[in-house]
């Protein structure tokens, strides 16, 4: 999806947020949010993503900027004039009221009448698989099942758009996972805009049509899932984003969108050039694992060097191997399982090999 001021639902117009007056946890923040998108707001605890999060739903307020809902200004709008339905990581249900009063409750708090209320709950939590839960209590449902009712109070109302804060950080792998694929099908088959904060890289790739990578209160690079990992647009987006190598050196030579780096330990690298400097800059390569071959003779390859095995782990659809390459320990590559043609017995000498295409010079970090 491409971002476009006359299609988007929200926009953020040069918001920051200060909590003690001096220390800014979001940073002159610009985002626009597209009408039945699902966009993650994705970074590092304490990265300012929760804090945008909660602005929008109310329960916090911007220091300076503003915040439009369909071209209007929320800044003095109380969360529940919002229609905004929030989900959150504790789930918030009232213990005291059944599953279906606690999804009828918005609808109680806007005025329905108790009997459309509860029809309306009973669609709810049907469409979340929890229609014969409806008489018992939060505290006799899983964790996964309170996270369903929570998701139907959410969206029971039909709100112009959702947000969900962390909402599957306290279950566990295999539940996150299923709730992952629901919650993705809930938004294609509703069409709703979602907003979803997480910490979890993998969650953000897997359900996203846009995430938002966030660093120190400021919007590193907003993309496409496979853009934002294919393409990082600096250090901090490719190391948080999924696993990869960062080789540091300097720019030697530049010509035709290619740059050649020499390492510290005197090896040179040919990468694409992204960084926003010339000959003499300093630079951190980008290399993701799955892109290094390895061999035991070198490869027709832009880039091949000798290495040497440190240690090798088998995850079962693929082996993780460690190397020390040009002066780099902790150099690693990802081979497929059935698909490694070299021996990889710690202490082993071979070659490792990638292309030019696939390492990406990018903004240095300290090493």
């Amino acid at each position: 999806m491409s971002s476009s001021v006359q299609d988007a639902l929200v926009r953020f117009v040069n918001v920051q947020k200060s909590y003690d007056g001096e220390i800014l946890v979001v940073k002159n923040l610009n985002l626009d949010i597209e009408q039945g998108e699902f966009l993650t707001l994705l970074g590092p605890s304490g990265s300012g993503k929760s804090t945008c999060l909660m602005m929008l739903a109310g329960f916090e307020v911007p220091t300076s900027g503003d915040i439009l809902l369909q071209g209007k200004a929320l800044n003095n709008v109380p969360p529940h004039k919002r229609d905004i339905g929030v989900v959150f990581q504790n789930y918030a249900l009232f213990p005291h009221m059944s599953v279906i009063e606690n999804v009828a409750f918005p609808l109680i708090v806007r005025k329905q009448n108790k009997t459309d209320a509860q029809a309306n709950a009973r669609r709810a939590l049907e469409m979340v698989q929890l229609g014969a839960f409806c008489d018992r209590r939060p505290s006799q449902l899983s964790g996964g099942q309170q996270q369903r009712v929570a998701l139907a109070r959410a969206l029971v109302f039909n709100p112009q758009l959702v947000l969900l804060d962390e909402p599957l950080g306290a279950l566990d792998k295999k539940l996150r996972e299923q709730m992952q694929i629901e919650i993705k099908h809930i938004h294609e088959n509703l069409g709703v805009t979602m907003v979803f904060v997480t910490h979890d890289q993998d969650e953000a790739l897997t359900m996203s049509d846009r995430v938002a990578v966030f660093n120190d209160g400021i919007i590193q690079q907003v993309d496409v899932p496979a853009k934002l990992y294919e393409e990082p647009a600096n250090s901090f987006v490719a190391n948080f984003i999924g696993e990869t190598n960062m080789l540091c050196g300097e720019v030697i030579a530049v010509a035709n969108g290619k740059c050649r780096v020499a390492l510290r330990g005197g090896d040179q690298v040919e990468a694409c050039h992204i960084l926003d400097a010339g000959v003499g800059a300093a630079t951190t390569v980008s290399l993701r694992p799955e892109r290094v071959a390895l061999s035991d003779a070198p490869l027709d390859h832009d880039n091949a060097f000798a290495a040497t095995v440190i240690e090798t782990i088998y995850h079962g659809n693929h082996v993780r191997v460690s190397l020390d390459m040009a002066g780099h320990k902790g150099f690693r590559a990802m081979v497929r399982a059935g698909n490694v043609h070299a021996d990889l017995n710690p202490g082993h000498q071979l070659f490792v090999n990638f292309s030019a295409e696939d390492s990406r010079a990018l903004d240095p970090i300290s090493a």
